[in-house]
């Protein structure tokens, strides 16, 4: 078989982290491209890919394009693709489509024209709650069909089952800890942890636990699944080093037993240290600096926006006076509540999509 392009989506703003993550991880020739990355490859890439990369939300296998200027050739050539080499006889199927600038202008006579080549050629299909996804994208008249191999989000790590408020994403997180020069050789400590995803996606980076050793995905589903291969992928362990610390704190006691026992399921209890706290009792840890990194309320999902400005006050107090030598990183909607904070920020970035919001990492050397 001929190697064919895989596409791992990110929230965009964030493509150059996943690429240098993709690259770090062997997949040569990796390019950005808008809300994520491709290169190409073969089922076991794709494979490789939803199991190790922590900062891909969704990975897609582009096996198949041509062009079609109407319903009839789209039909006839949709028929004519080998559907047996990809999906299992009675498989069932949801088909998206999205056309663009093309003389086949209307999406869902598109998808129902798709949707009868493929029951001529896979028969009945038994259906489920989770079918396997594939995705036709007709621009400039050039069709290009996806698969969805990943199946559920890829943030679904199978392993965190307790969640806060607001939560932020694994994906997410992994991606804000490389964006924060986070590389899994220092402390992190997260002082407003929620049910714990910074600490822990930090210190799975820090042990070389694979971000999707935990769970299911849907490449597991098509006729192009490897079992043995699969097996050995997922038993391959990443270098591991000394493993430093990794600490999150709360306000809310109900969040600390959710992080402690999200920690437990991770099997990186040892090193993550949860303990209920307010900002003011925040306290430096013993040994060695690392990064300070958060996401606190904004405002516009929690609470009342006004009531936060104290809140980033004595936070920034906190940090200046107890956390010399630390670098900060803090996530947020409002550019003047960082402020508020009155920390030496030296980076900012550019909006990141985070939950229907839009929120900038605001980062700071060393505090001296």
């Amino acid at each position: 078989m001929k190697p064919f392009e895989i596409f791992c989506a990110c929230p965009p703003g964030l493509e150059p982290y996943l690429h240098a993550e993709a690259l770090e991880a062997g997949f040569k020739g990796a390019q950005m491209t808008a809300g994520g990355i491709t290169f190409y490859g073969l089922w076991p890439n794709v494979m490789r890919a939803n199991l190790c990369l922590r900062g891909a939300t969704k990975v897609l296998a582009r096996f198949a394009n041509f062009r079609s200027f109407n319903l009839s050739q789209l039909e006839k050539q949709t028929r004519s693709l080998d559907w047996a080499e990809l999906l299992i006889q009675g498989s069932d199927v949801r088909i998206d489509v999205t056309t663009r600038k093309s003389k086949i202008y209307h999406a869902g006579a598109a998808k129902e024209r798709v949707e009868k080549a493929l029951r001529e050629r896979l028969g009945a299909a038994d259906l489920s709650d989770d079918p396997i996804k594939i995705m036709l994208r007709i621009e400039d008249n050039m069709c290009t069909f996806s698969v969805d191999t990943s199946g559920a989000p890829l943030h679904q790590r199978g392993h965190k089952e307790a969640v806060g408020k607001a939560p932020m994403r694994e994906t997410l997180a992994a991606l804000f800890l490389r964006a924060s020069s986070y590389t899994g050789h220092e402390p992190v400590l997260d002082p407003m942890c929620g049910s714990g995803t910074f600490p822990l996606e930090a210190a799975e980076i820090a042990t070389g636990l694979l971000p999707g050793r935990s769970r299911s995905f849907a490449f597991e589903r098509l006729a192009t699944f490897m079992p043995d291969r699969w097996a050995k992928l997922r038993s391959t362990t990443l270098e591991t080093r000394a493993t430093p610390q990794f600490y999150g704190s709360d306000r809310n006691a109900g969040a600390i037993d959710n992080a402690i026992g999200n920690a437990k399921r991770a099997g990186i209890s040892d090193i993550c240290n949860f303990s209920h706290a307010s900002i003011s009792d925040l306290q430096r840890p013993t040994g060695a600096p690392g990064l300070v990194i958060l996401n606190p309320p904004y405002g516009a999902r929690i609470g009342d926006k006004k009531q936060l400005f104290a809140l980033y006050g004595a936070l920034g107090t906190t940090l200046k006076s107890r956390f010399t030598g630390w670098r900060i990183a803090i996530i947020t909607t409002d550019t003047s509540l960082a402020r508020t904070c009155g920390l030496p920020f030296s980076e900012t970035s550019a909006p990141i999509p985070h939950g229907g919001l839009k929120v900038r990492l605001h980062q700071t050397a060393a505090l001296k």
